[in-house]
């Protein structure tokens, strides 16, 4: 009695897992629960605006937007170079990881734009 029990537990949560599977991946939900996570898509939501200085790196290291984008989208947030209670607009200090950890970026957040104020090349 237990067995079977047991067995029809089994078989409806495999069941549910795979529904809940394919619907998270149609809805392409997200999960940005920690620090890092949440801090960059709240920079990746915003119009992205480049200075000056920022244009010149991009041209003379060769970074495209795709590149910025990437690690915009899975960089490492160092809070401790960061300045996230700066007022009107928090800095944050980003860098790439696997073959674009050489690359870091200092990003202005406001409240409808994020500007790549730097990018620095190590």
């Amino acid at each position: 009695m237990l067995v079977k029990r047991i067995f029809y537990y089994l078989i409806g949560l495999s069941i549910g897992s795979v529904g809940v599977y394919f619907f998270w991946q149609k809805k392409n939900a997200t999960f940005d629960y920690g620090m890092d996570a949440r801090t960059l898509k709240t920079i990746r939501i915003r119009d992205r605006v480049y200075s000056d200085e920022a244009k010149n790196a991009m041209k003379k290291f060769d970074i495209d937007s795709l590149k910025i984008a990437t690690i915009l989208h899975n960089g490492d947030v160092d809070f401790g170079e960061s300045k996230p209670r700066q007022k009107p607009c928090p800095e944050y200090f980003i860098t790439g990881k696997k073959e674009l950890e050489k690359i870091s970026l200092l990003v202005k957040r406001c409240d409808s734009t994020a500007t790549i104020e730097k990018i620095i090349v190590k």
